[in-house]
């Protein structure tokens, strides 16, 4: 309930100042000129492939948000110092990275409800099929969920939002290029980095609309893992 109770505080300040509107407003503006120039855009496309096209220059664009989104959430309270004011309240650090994380996922899911108008646009002139549409969004927000699990840990080990944001930035590309690793190592290894890798190997069957438990299953560990970590972090910086 505590959660609950700052989530809701944190997301009405997302709502309540201008920085906020200005993330959404830049990240769907280029967004839809990516979905209108690449995914739309060139020779004929079955409908099937302009929605491959849409989630995966969205799935982009969905790790970005979730930088910019998570790097106030922990980073802020250190920089403007009320930190030690919500170590002062009878919540647990738990309750303050769960709500925190929360609001932020709020916040991006209204994100990607905004986008929906764009492979909504598809109708105009093919067929969608709402069960792609379900699975690209589904593995959008648990991509986004993992992201911003990830941005909230950057977020607590951070002094300022830059840092947060750059911390943030770093864990994540270290995780999409994974794949890159398990290219030129060998088994066991090989295995391992494909499994840890972020985007190339889970999200490519939501962005085709198919949904594996197996996918689903590690974005929930890694948004699990990272907010647990963050809970840590909080904790160390309490005891200090």
């Amino acid at each position: 309930m505590k959660a609950l109770l700052i989530a809701r505080r944190e997301l009405a300040g997302y709502l309540r100042t201008l920085s906020g509107y200005v993330i959404l407003a830049i990240i769907l503006a280029v967004n839809g000129l990516f979905f209108n120039a690449y995914a739309l855009g060139g020779a004929s496309k079955r409908s099937a492939e302009v929605l491959s096209g849409f989630f995966y220059y969205s799935s982009g664009f969905t790790i970005v948000a979730a930088i910019l989104v998570s790097m106030r959430l922990l980073a802020e309270e250190r920089q403007t110092g009320t930190l030690p004011l919500l170590y002062a309240s009878p919540v647990r650090d738990r309750d303050i990275v769960l709500g925190k994380f929360l609001a932020g996922l709020a916040f991006l899911a209204l994100y990607l409800l905004l986008t929906l108008y764009m492979p909504l646009l598809v109708l105009v002139n093919g067929k969608v099929s709402f069960g792609h549409v379900f699975a690209g969004y589904l593995g959008l927000l648990l991509l986004g969920s993992a992201s911003l699990a990830v941005g909230t840990f950057g977020s607590s080990l951070a002094k300022n939002q830059l840092l947060a944001a750059i911390f943030s930035a770093v864990m994540l590309v270290a995780l999409i290029l994974c794949w890159l690793l398990a290219r030129i190592t060998e088994q066991p290894l090989s295995d391992v980095f494909s499994a840890m890798s972020l985007w190339n190997q889970h999200f490519p069957p939501f962005q085709a609309g198919l949904i594996h438990v197996r996918d689903v299953v590690y974005y929930l560990v890694v948004t699990y893992v990272a907010l647990f970590a963050a809970t840590r972090v909080l904790e160390a910086r309490r005891w200090r």
